[in-house]
């Protein structure tokens, strides 16, 4: 399970420098539409190889609820951070999703109380990501706001994974959501954005890495992962996604990287090692609550 979850932050990670270069070629909400419609396209090919039923009635309003956070809002609402704030403080935002799940899973999801171990590592990884973003804090707070609610709308999504999907196919799940939020993407582009798509070989060569890579593939292994895991224990794991857009881009995209990222990053692998520590304290956040209560 750790070796699909680190190829699946090496996926995500990386693919913020295709990100980067595909917005040239066309407009952001547009590239995002297209590379989960290709997404949808890979994987209901792959329902038709396995022969995959339609999703039951009760299922499908989820599958396209998930859909409209996870890819829809979750998409737009990063690429309007992008146009106000930095790419490092968008990522850092974004990827506080973690913290959130956890703190879901802890009042939502039986058996999943945060401990004092879960509780350490989640906060340390946060420190280590801003750190190697080096953020500077300025200007407009709207922005911020707006990309911390990715974060939100994105642990929303896979608290609905985790309650009502329990058992149903993965392939089935990621196929349904990303082409609800698909046709949300192309919506918002055909109504507010201008610009047109510049169609070369880079252009498809991107469109094919965001698409199937870090979008038909990714979101099967996260949705897998997250139906074998923990929610915390996987979510956590993800703050290591932004760590190596970092590293990506100072090695393809030449971009600075400070002595402060490389500690950063530092925290970002300490924090997952906490997290994910075997056994350790079991203490839940509710018993140290009542410790609390009973010595006052």
């Amino acid at each position: 399970m750790k070796g699909i979850m680190l190829f699946l932050c090496l996926i995500w990670g990386f693919n913020f420098v295709i990100m980067k270069m595909g917005n040239d070629l066309f407009p952001p909400v547009l590239f995002a539409a297209y590379r989960f419609l290709l997404g949808t396209i890979v994987l209901f090919g792959l329902s038709l190889l396995k022969r995959t039923p339609m999703p039951a009635k009760g299922q499908l309003k989820w599958y396209i609820l998930c859909g409209l956070l996870q890819t829809t809002y979750f998409n737009i609402s990063i690429q309007i951070s992008l146009n106000y704030i930095s790419a490092g403080l968008t990522s850092v935002l974004t990827y506080s999703m973690p913290l959130f799940l956890s703190v879901f899973a802890h009042y939502f999801i039986p058996g999943e109380k945060l401990t004092l171990n879960k509780i350490i590592g989640i906060l340390i990884g946060i420190i280590g990501l801003f750190l190697a973003m080096d953020i500077h804090l300025g200007g407009t707070i709207w922005a911020p706001i707006l990309a911390l609610s990715s974060a939100v709308t994105w642990a929303l999504s896979s608290l609905i994974f985790k309650k009502k999907l329990q058992g149903c196919d993965n392939v089935q799940f990621t196929t349904w959501q990303m082409g609800a939020g698909a046709a949300g993407l192309f919506l918002y582009s055909f109504c507010f954005e201008s610009g047109t798509a510049d169609w070369n070989l880079i252009a498809v060569l991107y469109l094919l890495y965001s698409g199937v890579l870090a979008s038909a593939l990714a979101f099967v292994l996260w949705s897998y992962v997250l139906s074998k895991t923990e929610a915390s224990k996987a979510s956590v794991s993800l703050l290591i996604v932004p760590v190596v857009g970092t590293l990506s881009g100072f090695l393809f995209l030449n971009e600075e990287l400070k002595v402060i990222t490389l500690l950063g990053i530092s925290f970002v692998l300490v924090g997952i090692w906490l997290v994910n520590l075997p056994g350790g304290s079991r203490i839940t956040v509710s018993r140290l609550l009542a410790s609390t209560d009973k010595k006052n």
